[in-house]
């Protein structure tokens, strides 16, 4: 049953692809692609904003690959894996679930919120009170206690002598977040607050300082700043709905409908948000194409990850061969004639190494000794079993390639620069690097793995396509393409 309602959700967008006002672009293996669908697709990744802007014929070439993919993962299953099922729902859900919420809905929980203040406000004023605060534990020692409150007292006794408020809160004030503001507190109303600030603070005029005071959390010194009554509605309820936004508002009114909404109808959640897909992508043409997009997208990052990017980036034998095929592509002087450095341009070096630090200076010749025999990829492990097991006595930075400039030791010690000044360690003060360095190109594909590993994915990926345009057939339509974004 779940395949047959993801077939009719995954296929109900095409239900438009005979009328007369949204004809047929194109056929790709068989189903069809309308006009809307394309020009939705080209225009949503044709913006101002997009570097890479296409004309139509170069978007259609990825379109159709696009949808090649889309239907090679179908075919073998892909959009039936509970996994894809589930992340497809969550995407999807975050579109729907809102659409759900009962016109009104976010006005009333607003304007409930206000009422709650005025309830909790119970006729009383709000007030802006300022604090110094000394923490008491509650586990603290009657000595420890008394410790605290002649520290208190004396505090008081500087501000009854005229000191200022604000300069003793930010010097003595253990209420780190207050005392930056000089002790500065918000507006609070009734229910707020530990019961014994409560009343001190609503016991002080405006203006008035109160006596030192002892609250579950510790000693309290108060100074009331100001009193207002609660503003009215209009004017709050762009605060309120922020801060409601903010406490995820908008999500547990979705949730809620989807909820009320299911048991009316005796469906489970899951279930009605099925049905709402349906519905609602019938009708909003821009929806059914959001959801569509959710719905291949993921397809085509699992195709594309399971077929090509993870066997190619496993396949060690086939990077290597790749890498020799190519490697005069990868040489230093064709990679920097872009570059506007004039050293950069004289000297195309490199050096793959590591750099690292020792505690000892005899550790620096023993690093060098030991990764002698050790594969490079091995270097940071054998150096942890070597010298790091009880205490670290070497710093190790992660081996990677280097270009002149990049790292000031590197400069010093491999490239052989004068005048460099490496940033040595307070506790490591002896360093050295272990590597190669690398005249005009890359010796192994590891030296640049990651670009390797891309442009053998990128290879991967064409050959994949190639293999899927002999496979399923495509069928453009040139008289409908052309009129893609040139109809009334």
């Amino acid at each position: 049953m779940k395949r047959i309602a993801l077939f009719i959700l995954g296929f109900s967008f095409f239900i438009f692809a005979h009328a007369q006002t949204d004809p047929v672009v194109m056929r790709i293996a068989g189903q069809p692609v309308t006009r809307s669908e394309l020009e939705y697709n080209y225009n949503k990744n044709n913006t101002e904003n997009v570097i890479d802007r296409k004309d139509l014929e170069d978007y259609v070439d990825l379109f159709v690959n696009y949808k090649l993919k889309v239907r090679a993962a179908m075919d073998a299953r892909m959009d039936t894996a509970q996994s894809f099922l589930d992340e497809f729902r969550t995407y999807r859900d975050q579109q729907i679930r809102p659409m759900l919420v009962p016109e009104g809905a976010e006005e009333r929980e607003v304007r409930a919120y206000y009422d709650g203040m005025l309830a909790r406000l119970d006729g009383h004023d709000l007030r802006l009170p300022a604090h110094i605060f000394l923490r008491v534990p509650q586990k603290s020692t009657a000595q420890e206690q008394q410790v605290q409150k002649e520290r208190i007292d004396s505090l008081y006794r500087e501000l009854r002598a005229g000191a200022d408020f604000a300069d003793v809160a930010r010097r003595h004030s253990e209420d780190q977040q207050s005392a930056q503001r000089g002790g500065d507190l918000t507006w609070f109303g009734p229910g707020q607050l530990v019961p014994e600030f409560e009343k001190v603070m609503y016991a002080l005029g405006k203006g008035e300082m109160s006596e030192p005071f002892l609250s579950t959390v510790g000693y309290h010194i108060v100074l009331l700043k100001d009193t207002k009554q609660l503003e009215p509605y209009d004017t709050l309820r762009p605060q309120i709905r922020r801060f409601l936004e903010s406490r995820g508002m908008a999500d547990r009114l979705a949730q809620l409908a989807t909820d009320s909404l299911a048991r009316e109808r005796g469906l489970l959640p899951e279930q009605l948000l099925d049905q709402e897909t349906e519905r609602l992508t019938a009708q909003d043409t821009e929806l059914r194409y959001l959801v569509q997009e959710y719905h291949d997208g993921l397809l085509l990052y699992e195709i594309s990850k399971t077929q090509i990017w993870d066997p190619a980036a496993r396949d060690t034998a086939a990077l290597e061969q790749y890498f020799k095929k190519n490697q005069k592509r990868y040489a230093w002087a064709v990679q920097d004639t872009a570059t506007t450095d004039s050293e950069l341009q004289k000297d195309h070096r490199r050096y793959y190494g590591m750099a690292y630090y020792t505690r000892r200076p005899e550790d620096v010749r023993g690093v060098q000794k030991l990764l002698k025999k050790v594969p490079e990829a091995q270097w940071t492990q054998a150096v942890r079993d070597a010298y790091n097991k009880d205490s670290v006595t070497v710093r190790m930075e992660q081996p990677r390639l280097y270009r002149k400039g990049e790292h000031a030791l590197v400069d010093s010690l491999a490239f052989k620069m004068k005048g460099t000044k490496p940033r040595m360690r307070k506790d490591y003060p002896h360093a050295a690097v272990v590597g190669r360095l690398l005249k005009k190109e890359p010796q192994r594909w590891t030296d640049i793995g990651s670009q390797v590993v891309a442009d053998y994915q990128s290879e991967c990926d064409r050959r994949f396509v190639e293999g899927l345009r002999k496979k399923y057939p495509v069928e453009i339509y040139p008289e409908v393409l052309a009129t893609v974004n040139r109809h009334d």
